[in-house]
């Protein structure tokens, strides 16, 4: 798995990264109105971390594959499809701002700053937190109409949302993942731990933006296994990131899974072996788009970035 630089970013992230962070901070703003300064203030704070936002782009990525759209060639301006990818990043930052709790993970750094509960406190963390979900809901619908979809095409948008942010998805993975810590589990374990805590709603953003675009059913299951493939390569590459990468260059402490025990791949199959998986992931990600006919550069270019970050 090797190294890339911070500003390598894939050409697809280049052209759409500004539209993506715009979009963020146009929807936060506008949803915040009226919300108490100390509900939003934490919301703001989370948001403007910036981060990889591999998610709203695998979302955008899927939606221009669903409609058959080819990559421009300039920057692109802020749409409804980057408003739909903005929800999408609206929930991974809750989560983060929850998995950083001293209830959870228990750690004082994110995305190079302090973790919102330092930056504030738990409680506002906490509020914080739990606002930005319905706030992704918003997002949503209003997306999916200024796409012309129907009612039912904004419900499904939000079901695929709240599914791979749920019980089923992420939050039960977290709360597998806490109650693995320490304990020797079986690979078999392992992999649903991931495809739920990680996985689940990287794999809903490709599907939403699938959705958004109006993706038949042989592109969306092929999306489907392209987006499964990519969200466990990507847990993979976190924990390996955390035993080889530095708190410096993470964002966030580096050796907090071996400190407290967490059940990872490196700790299940060795360094080297999930280094080795994480690309396998990577190769049947490819694979689901080929066998598909779908020649989609950007989102092949975004499967080998889930793994070959640096951060």
């Amino acid at each position: 798995m090797s190294g890339v630089a911070h500003s390598e970013l894939t050409a697809f992230q280049e052209v759409h990264a500004s539209a993506i962070d715009a979009a963020i901070a146009a929807v936060a703003e506008e949803l915040l109105e009226g919300v108490p300064e100390i509900v939003a203030a934490p919301i703001r704070y989370a948001l403007a971390g910036g981060g990889k936002r591999l998610r709203p782009h695998l979302c955008v990525a899927a939606y221009l594959t669903a409609v058959g759209e080819g990559e421009p060639a300039g920057l692109v301006e802020p749409g409804p499809i980057h408003r739909i990818a903005a929800a999408i990043e609206f929930v991974h930052t809750y989560s983060l701002v929850h998995d950083d709790l001293p209830c959870m993970d228990d750690d004082d750094l994110r995305r190079g700053r302090p973790s919102t509960h330092r930056a504030f406190n738990v409680p506002q963390a906490v509020v914080g937190g739990a606002a930005i979900i319905p706030l992704a809901c918003d997002a949503l619908v209003r997306g999916s109409r200024e796409l012309g979809l129907d009612a039912a095409g904004g419900a499904a948008l939000v079901r695929e949302l709240c599914r791979g942010a749920g019980g089923g998805g992420m939050v039960g993975g977290q709360w597998l993942d806490l109650e693995a810590e320490g304990r020797t589990i079986t690979l078999a374990a392992l992999e649903n731990v991931h495809r739920r805590k990680t996985g689940a709603l990287l794999a809903a953003s490709v599907r939403i933006g699938a959705i958004a675009g109006r993706a038949d059913s042989g592109v969306l299951d092929a999306l489907d296994r392209y987006g499964e493939a990519v969200g466990l390569a990507f847990q993979i590459a976190d924990d390996v990131l955390d035993v080889t990468g530095t708190s410096e260059r993470l964002g966030k402490t580096a050796g907090k899974d071996r400190e407290v025990s967490k059940a990872t791949f490196p700790a299940v199959l060795g360094l080297e072996q999930a280094r080795a998986r994480a690309e396998a992931e990577v190769a049947t990600a490819v694979s689901a788009l080929t066998e598909a006919g779908l020649a989609s550069s950007e989102l092949m270019a975004l499967a080998r970035f889930a793994v070959a970050r640096d951060r």
